[in-house]
C-alpha cells in the first residue's frame, strides 16, 4: 500500500537519493550544498515550496515538489514542479498518488489549474499523465539567463 504524506526530518537521506535521480534524468546538475538548501526550505512547513513523499512499507520511494503562483487571468496556479519515483517502486501506483495529493491540495487552496512539464520522450511517464491529465500542445522554452 502506498502511504502519501509530508516530508519528515528522518527522509532527508533518502529525499536526496530521489532527488538525485530526478535531476540525473533531466541532465541537470546541482551542487551538493543545492540539496541542503532545498531541503532545509522543503522543512519549512507554511512555506512557499512544498514537498511530499510516496512511502511503500514505510520506506520512502517516490517525491513530489510543488508551489503556487500567481495568474494573471484567474486564481492562483499551482505547479508540479519535480516528481520521481525509484525505478524499482514504478508501476504501483506512486506517481498517480503523488499527483492526486497535489490535485487535493490545489483544490484546497482553489487554484485555477495544477500543471506540470516533462520530456517528449519521457514516454513511460506520459502513459500515466496521458490518463490523469490533459496534453494541450504547448512546448516549453528556455532562454538563458548567464
Amino acid at each position: 500500500m502506498i502511504d502519501i504524506g509530508p516530508l519528515r526530518p528522518e527522509d532527508r537521506v533518502a529525499w536526496e537519493a530521489l532527488a538525485r535521480g530526478y535531476k540525473t534524468f533531466y541532465e541537470t546538475t546541482v551542487p551538493d550544498e543545492g540539496y541542503e538548501e532545498t531541503w532545509q526550505r522543503l522543512l519549512l512547513h507554511g512555506a512557499e515550496l512544498y514537498g511530499i513523499g510516496a512511502r511503500l512499507d514505510g520506506k520512502l520511494v517516490g517525491i513530489a515538489h510543488y508551489l503556487f503562483h500567481p495568474t494573471f487571468w484567474a486564481t492562483d496556479a499551482c505547479y508540479l514542479q519535480d516528481l520521481f519515483v525509484e525505478e524499482a517502486a514504478r508501476g504501483q501506483g506512486a506517481a498517480r498518488a503523488l499527483i492526486e495529493r497535489v490535485a487535493q491540495a490545489a483544490r484546497e487552496r482553489d487554484a485555477s489549474r495544477l500543471y506540470w512539464t516533462t520530456k517528449q520522450e519521457n514516454t513511460s511517464a506520459r502513459i500515466l499523465y496521458d490518463r490523469v491529465a490533459r496534453f494541450h500542445g504547448f512546448i516549453r522554452y528556455d532562454y538563458p539567463l548567464n
